[in-house]
């Protein structure tokens, strides 16, 4: 009886051990199955890029091309209320007046070359290392590569800067698990939806399975017109905003938001 009883014991100890690696594979299976991709906003939400990457960027193109114009700190969370660094440069200078140095009949064309010429300074600062991402970034794209969530970066931002800051900051392995949408892929930007239904389509998402990721009112708009769940991640220009509608406000991903936290907002 005793041999029998430690037989049936150490089947049982066997069939337990036996089904941990099964276990294991089902709970990412779920995740994946409940959580199909996270939608990241670049600009505040990846990196705090805004008041100490962007704006000295634009300064800097401006003084190469000779124009008397500088952006401040506080002016510049101003600014941003207009998406786009071209459009916010062409609304700025439609309010304030144009700088001698842009002639009417050039202005769209100019303005373009600025843009330019700022996302490469951008760029070069970013190859510095000048610009960490925000805390708990890293660690969130990992768990979703783990489990098999999809990731994608939706941006108003230059393509090829989003494409360079998720490259230098995360490594070619995990930039190549990233869908970029970016710049003027979409002739609407935030807070149209455009982006982020172009997202949505283009990897054959079901929305009521997505969340998104944004730090502005802006952001928050495009999330809530697309129909997906948003959180919203504080960053040095937003946290006065006006974030109603948004799933979960934090001030940042921290250790705080997992997986399983988003998952939460899909039940």
């Amino acid at each position: 009886m005793k041999l029998l009883l430690s037989a049936v014991t150490i089947s049982a100890a066997s069939a337990f051990t036996a089904q941990k690696p099964f276990i294991t594979a089902r709970s990412s299976t779920f995740l994946n199955a409940a959580l199909e991709a996270i939608l990241f906003d670049c600009d505040g939400v990846l990196a705090d890029t805004e008041r100490d990457g962007h704006r000295p960027a634009f300064n800097r193109a401006f003084t190469n091309s000779g124009i008397d114009d500088e952006w401040g700190v506080e002016l510049y969370g101003k600014l941003l209320e207009t998406g786009g660094g071209k459009e916010r440069m062409t609304a700025h200078w439609d309010e304030v007046g144009w700088p001698d140095e842009i002639p009417e009949d050039g202005r769209a064309d100019k303005v373009k070359a600025l843009h330019l010429e700022k996302t490469d300074i951008f760029m070069e600062m970013i190859g510095e290392g000048s610009i960490p991402l925000r805390p708990g970034v890293l660690r969130l794209v990992d768990e979703a590569i783990e489990n098999g969530v999809r990731l994608a970066v939706c941006s108003t931002s230059n393509e090829k800067a989003v494409s360079n800051l998720v490259k230098v900051l995360m490594g070619d392995e995990r930039r190549s698990k990233f869908e970029i949408f970016a710049g003027d892929m979409v002739k609407a930007k935030k807070p149209a939806p455009d982006v982020y239904n172009m997202a949505v389509d283009s990897m054959g998402l079901d929305k009521s399975r997505c969340v998104i990721v944004e730090d502005t009112n802006i952001g928050l708009g495009a999330a809530l017109a697309a129909g997906i769940k948003c959180i919203v991640t504080k960053s040095s220009y937003s946290a006065d905003e006006d974030f109603t509608g948004a799933t979960k406000i934090v001030d940042e991903l921290g250790d705080e938001v997992t997986l399983e936290t988003l998952i939460s907002f899909l039940e």
